[in-house]
């Protein structure tokens, strides 16, 4: 995860409105940084950091909006409290709609933009130690044999020990023992842990015309958008009880 402290940027075409803003923003705790265009603001993105971003609506050449929409079109995830002079429904609402924070309608009382930011740093924190927990999830699929990644997709598929085995011409003691070894890299000791887990991941599960056919957790967590819609409770209750305790070893 990333540990430096998150910055409140501030991109607002108007000097004295982008002073005032870092002083409050800075008095407040926070640290600051000011841009008066999209433009410088794009050009130093990747090397800024964590935090929120308070934008104006109205800029030259590149617009409020239109910077919202090149950051989600380049997978930059930072939350944004909107500031204008204009208000307009239609506009707030393709701001709220396109993920904003927040829309505030200047001038704004320093309480309601304190707390505004506030809720934006917030989300970014959650959002960032979620990005941290899918590496390290990640990296623990990424350390399943082909054999452990195959009988894991068939576990989270409902398939009970004896049916993996026949599926995959294996013994079922060998099933429980990949099985055990698959807990235990993963770091779960329930198959709804688990579920979870691969849920987060977008892990594939419910391709039923290839879940038993050869796989690596390297393709695997490529495949796409886990869909489990067709695991019911009880299929995952009774992969419960088919379970080998963790640390199984051949």
């Amino acid at each position: 995860m990333d540990t430096a402290s998150p910055t409140v940027f501030i991109v607002d075409d108007d000097l004295g409105v982008r002073t005032a803003l870092a002083r409050l923003v800075a008095s407040a705790g926070h640290a600051v940084r000011t841009f008066a265009t999209a433009e410088q603001f794009l050009e130093n993105r990747q090397a800024l950091g964590p935090g929120c971003l308070l934008l104006d609506v109205r800029l030259p050449t590149v617009d409020g909006l239109e910077l919202q929409r090149q950051l989600r079109e380049a997978d930059i995830d930072i939350p944004i409290v909107f500031m204008t002079g204009f208000g307009d429904i239609e506009t707030s609402v393709r701001a709220i709609k396109s993920g904003a924070m927040d829309y505030l309608v200047k001038p704004v009382a320093e309480e309601t933009l304190l707390l505004a930011i506030e809720g934006a740093l917030a989300e970014e924190a959650r959002a960032r130690a979620a990005r941290s927990e899918k590496q390290v999830l990640a990296t623990r699929c990424e350390s399943l044999t082909p054999r452990e990644a195959q009988v894991m997709r068939l576990v989270l598929a409902g398939r009970l020990n004896k049916q993996i085995a026949r599926e995959l011409g294996i013994s079922e003691k060998t099933v429980k023992v990949h099985r055990g070894r698959v807990m235990e890299k993963m770091g779960v000791r329930r198959v709804t842990q688990l579920a979870q887990f691969a849920n987060r991941l977008g892990l594939d599960t419910a391709a039923e015309d290839q879940v038993g056919a050869s796989v690596t957790a390297s393709s695997w967590l490529r495949s796409g958008q886990m869909q489990l819609n067709g695991v019911s409770a009880r299929s995952l209750a009774d992969a419960e009880a088919n379970a080998a305790p963790v640390g199984a070893r051949s």
